[in-house]
Formats: C-alpha cells, sequence, structure tokens
C-alpha cells in the first residue's frame, strides 16, 4: 500500500528510481551501475541455472515429476522452434534461445510482486543502516530497464554478425551487404538500406520488451495508487481498496499473457535474425 506521507507524483517518481551507484543519470547510464537491475538479473539468472541443472541430474526415464514435465515441455518447445527456423548447426543456437525465453520470462514475472514489497524491506534495511528511507530507491523488474534490454539486444546483434560470417565468409557478407538488395549498380542505397535494417534488429528487440514491461510496471503502481485515499473504515476508502484488488487481479491476469508473449517475441527474433544472419540469399 502507498504511503500517506507521499504524493502521488513523489510515490510513482520514488517506484521509477533505480538504486544506482554514483550520480543519477536517465534511462541508459553510461557512468552509473543500476544495481538493482544487476542484482535481480544475476539472482534469476542463477534460479534458471539451478533448477534445470536439478531437473536435469535428477531425470528419470520413469514417469517423471510435474517439475521434469515443465522443463522437459519448455526445451521440447524452444527446439521445435529453432528447427523450425534455422536450419544451420543448432548446438548453440538453442541453448542460446532456451536461456533468453526463460530468463526474460523470468525478468518479467517480477512485475507480479506485490508494487512495495520489496522496496518498503529495502527501506527498513536502510533505516537499520541509518540511512534515509526516503532514498531508499529499488526497482525489481530488470526487463523495465533500458540499460537491460539493449544489453541484452546488443549481444544478440554481435551475434548476427559473427553467423554472418560463420555461415556466409568474409566475402559472402561484404558482397550481400554491398549489393542486396537493389544490385551492384545501387552500392549507396545497398549499404544505407542495410544499416539501417541492421540498426533496426537490436533497437526492435529492446524498445518492445522494454515498452511493454515499463507500461506493465507503470499500470500496478498507478493501482496501488488507490491504496493511499484509505482514510479509515468508511464506505469510500472500503470501496476503493476492493477496486485496486479488482483491478490488481484483472490486470495481473492480462499481463500474465504479455509477460510470456513478450519473452516468446525476443526469443522468435533472435532465432529469425540469426538464422537471417547464417543462410545465403
Amino acid at each position: 500500500m502507498a504511503s500517506a506521507a507521499q504524493t502521488p507524483a513523489e510515490y510513482v517518481t520514488h517506484h521509477l528510481h533505480h538504486l544506482v551507484h554514483g550520480e543519477a543519470g536517465g534511462f541508459i547510464t553510461m557512468d552509473n551501475w543500476h544495481i538493482d537491475t544487476l542484482l535481480f538479473s544475476t539472482v534469476l539468472g542463477l534460479i534458471f541455472l539451478t533448477l534445470f541443472r536439478i531437473v536435469a541430474v535428477r531425470a528419470t526415464a520413469g514417469v517423471p515429476g510435474k517439475l521434469q514435465n515443465a522443463i522437459e515441455w519448455i526445451v521440447e518447445f524452444v527446439d521445435n522452434s529453432v528447427k523450425d527456423a534455422f536450419h544451420g548447426d543448432r548446438s548453440f543456437i538453442a541453448p542460446l534461445a532456451l536461456t533468453i525465453f526463460v530468463w526474460v520470462f523470468l525478468w518479467n514475472c517480477m512485475d507480479f510482486l506485490p508494487v512495495d514489497l520489496l522496496p518498503l524491506a529495502w527501506g527498513y534495511i536502510n533505516v537499520a543502516m541509518g540511512h534515509d528511507p526516503a532514498h531508499a530507491y529499488l526497482r525489481v523488474v530488470p526487463s523495465a530497464d533500458m540499460s537491460a534490454t539493449f544489453a541484452l539486444s546488443i549481444s544478440v546483434f554481435i551475434l548476427i554478425f559473427v553467423y554472418s560470417f560463420k555461415g556466409k565468409g568474409a566475402g559472402g557478407f561484404a558482397k550481400e551487404f554491398l549489393t542486396h538488395p537493389f544490385g551492384p549498380y545501387m552500392l549507396p542505397a545497398n549499404v544505407l538500406l542495410n544499416v539501417v535494417e541492421y540498426l533496426a534488429r537490436p533497437m526492435s528487440l529492446a524498445l518492445r520488451l522494454f515498452g511493454n514491461m515499463y507500461a506493465g510496471e507503470l499500470i500496478f503502481i498507478l493501482i496501488a495508487l488507490l491504496g493511499m485515499a484509505w482514510s479509515g473504515p468508511n464506505a469510500l476508502s472500503i470501496g476503493l481498496f476492493g477496486g485496486q484488488i479488482i483491478a490488481g487481479l484483472a490486470w495481473m491476469l492480462f499481463h500474465l499473457l504479455v509477460v510470456t508473449l513478450q519473452a516468446f517475441i525476443f526469443m522468435t527474433l533472435t532465432i529469425v535474425y540469426l538464422s537471417m544472419a547464417y543462410e545465403h540469399h
């Protein structure tokens, strides 16, 4: 529930401020580190690796448990997606796609935690350490941080060039870059179009994920603002509290589709981009 000591604008601003190391910066920081994004991304990555490792070690050929069934379904689903789109060696692409899908999904699922749960706990920790709780900033959804989404998309962008050279060779890549799609006599237009196309890929990956998750996080924060209207056990306060519960549950059910879909889209586009880079045109 929102703190009564804050105005609605202060409450929203507080929840959208990162825990940073250094001076406060914008969405993408060059000199600063978003400690909360790094922390939660690392923890979620370790959870992903540990969970899948445990299932792999304990896997049985007999009747599998529910967890093994779920993991096997995810692995098979991702592997089939790679088979359909990528026609080269899948020994690296399939694990990459699985990592992206599960890791981004876990990032997104942090949006389902109560808005004030972890920030409030962090505020109490700051009080115990003798710091001002008003400046105890914490954001828990890594995919709502443009720095994280661009970091992941730039990694894919680098792999696009790796697989372009791997599939076509340096000469084949240069020929395609300079002569596609208008032929060798339209070299300036070809270069301009290809530069725009290459740059659009990481931009689309990063901004699509960030935009959807940032909007989802903001809506959860706005729904939580209904709690600021609580003024005692009267009809208006009870009605607003009930509206907060109903709106939160409704948005959570809808957001579950968004969370899963965004992880799937990021994975699928990664596979498609690497397939386009690897194959000859």
